[in-house]
């Protein structure tokens, strides 16, 4: 019998802003890590939802266009099991605060960076290179 991983999963987003015709994404940094912005889908929460809110509290980003529609894809598994399904959406407004965590007492990231598809896949790690390569795709498309 084959042994079953019991997948728990995150929301999270590729948030985009508009830059020289092209788009950038936003990354942002903990613990030295680069990632995107993501966490747990809280009971009675749908994916969208937390993700939605994952964004808001990680970067104060409230008002996001997704002009794509509901459209998302799951990253591969991280090293502890956990896939994030990932949205896509354009920040309205641009201006990234990272608030202090009511639960930390401090800034869940330190650090924020609204960067080009290629330069984030040299910051994130290459497991989400498929998410960048998604969401690359999918915003090329009016």
């Amino acid at each position: 019998m084959k042994n079953v991983v019991n997948v728990s999963t995150k929301a999270g987003m590729v948030v985009l802003k508009p830059r020289s015709r092209t788009w950038w994404c936003l990354v942002l940094r903990a613990r030295g890590e680069w990632g995107l912005p993501k966490g747990l889908i809280e009971h009675g929460e749908t994916p969208l939802l937390a993700a939605q809110r994952e964004v808001r509290e990680e970067t104060s980003l409230a008002e996001l266009d997704f002009r794509w529609g509901d459209v998302f894809m799951e990253s591969p598994p991280a090293s502890d099991h956990v896939v994030t399904r990932y949205y896509l959406a354009v920040a309205l407004r641009q201006r990234v605060v990272l608030p202090i965590s009511a639960e930390l007492g401090y800034p869940e990231h330190e650090e924020f960076r609204w960067v080009s598809f290629e330069h984030a896949r040299a910051l994130l790690p290459a497991r989400l290179d498929g998410v960048l390569t998604w969401a690359e795709n999918i915003s090329r498309c009016p």
